[in-house]
């Protein structure tokens, strides 16, 4: 599972009689404490092998979303990266949102997703007026949230930023128990573990490996595939998805983990630093709250194959203390966001209760 999607499972051991909405639910790919929820889902679900092209039904979730019915609920908790923080909730209702990030590819991030390199003209100008829309559409529902709560303080500026609205920072939940070192060494390789969408930047990562002579490993899946093979060759593997066990083993070969896109928060570097294996990050995003330059991994100050096949260089040659990589992760501990995001919600009701 990705961080939402962790954040979400923490959320359901918290609220085990809730329940959960969502557009649509892959079966297996969410951990058995969320499938214990019985999702319900939209009438998107029932379209067959919805999973494999639900990316293009974007334009509907904005209707899609407001026919859910939560008539009779006092509390809703969405956890949005997209639209879900615009769910229509009754007008006694308190909402609090756990946002991931403002949608992306409809704010600021449009060219990696839908530019005239990767369309066309004629496709990229339809779709730049989609996005248009969504965007308009995301800022004007903005105030059905309550309270905001950001993923990272980079996201906390974007709600300001886009919603004009204020935000509390709760970092995402890291099974630090489970992520932790064991004794093996590290190898002379670079892992990188993430979604295959263009804003990851797993382009630059085999371009930045390739200048480095350093083996890259790529855990993930996702649309880029196929393209990105084509642009790779020589010493990249791509692994496909993979176990948590064997994700963590992977966390413990690995001579760095790579991240050189601009995250929201970034979970997989957390889970690395949590196994005592520093970072190859770009020094924007969430990374400058996750990562100490130095200390727990390198910071890239430009997003450059040649930037980051120096920072490689760095970090393979640095003799990284796995004691104080994985201390810095701890700060992000499963507990620690249970507390935190409790507190948010009981303050957000015992301030309703004095409107």
């Amino acid at each position: 599972m990705r961080g939402g999607e962790k954040a979400l499972e923490v959320l359901c051991e918290l609220y085990p009689d809730a329940d959960l909405f969502t557009l649509i639910c892959h079966r297996g790919s969410v951990s058995p404490t969320i499938e214990r929820m019985r999702p319900r889902t939209s009438w998107l679900q029932h379209l067959p092998r919805i999973d494999r092209y639900y990316r293009s039904c974007l334009p509907l979730f904005p209707f899609i979303i407001e026919q859910f019915n939560l008539d009779g609920y006092d509390l809703v908790i969405s956890t949005s990266h997209c639209v879900a923080k615009s769910v229509i909730r009754p007008g006694h209702a308190r909402h609090l949102c756990y946002c991931l990030t403002p949608m992306r590819y409809a704010w600021d991030q449009f060219e990696a997703y839908f530019g005239t390199e990767r369309l066309g003209r004629i496709r990229s100008g339809l779709m730049r007026s989609v996005m248009a829309s969504l965007a308009r559409w995301d800022a004007r529902t903005a105030g059905r949230v309550d309270h905001y709560v950001a993923v990272s303080q980079h996201v906390a500026r974007r709600i300001s930023r886009y919603y004009n609205r204020e935000a509390v920072v709760v970092y995402p939940p890291v099974d630090t128990t489970f992520y932790h070192p064991d004794h093996t060494t590290r190898e002379p390789w670079v892992l990188m573990v993430t979604a295959l969408v263009p804003y990851k930047r797993v382009d630059l990562a085999i371009d930045a490996c390739r200048r480095a002579v350093v083996p890259l490993r790529i855990v993930g899946d996702g649309p880029e595939r196929s393209k990105l093979e084509r642009f790779a060759h020589g010493q990249v593997e791509f692994l496909g998805a993979r176990s948590d066990e064997e994700l963590r083993t992977l966390y413990r070969r690995a001579g760095a983990v790579l991240l050189p896109g601009e995250e929201d928060f970034g979970i997989v570097p957390v889970e690395a630093q949590a196994c005592g294996r520093p970072v190859v990050a770009l020094a924007a995003g969430g990374a400058l709250e996750t990562v100490v330059d130095g200390l727990t991994g390198v910071l890239v100050s430009e997003p450059t194959a040649d930037a980051f096949a120096d920072g490689l260089t760095r970090a393979l040659s640095l003799d990284f203390d796995a004691a104080a990589i994985r201390a810095n992760a701890l700060r992000f501990d499963r507990a620690r966001f249970a507390r935190e995001i409790q507190a948010c919600v009981t303050d957000l009701l015992q301030h309703a209760e004095t409107i």
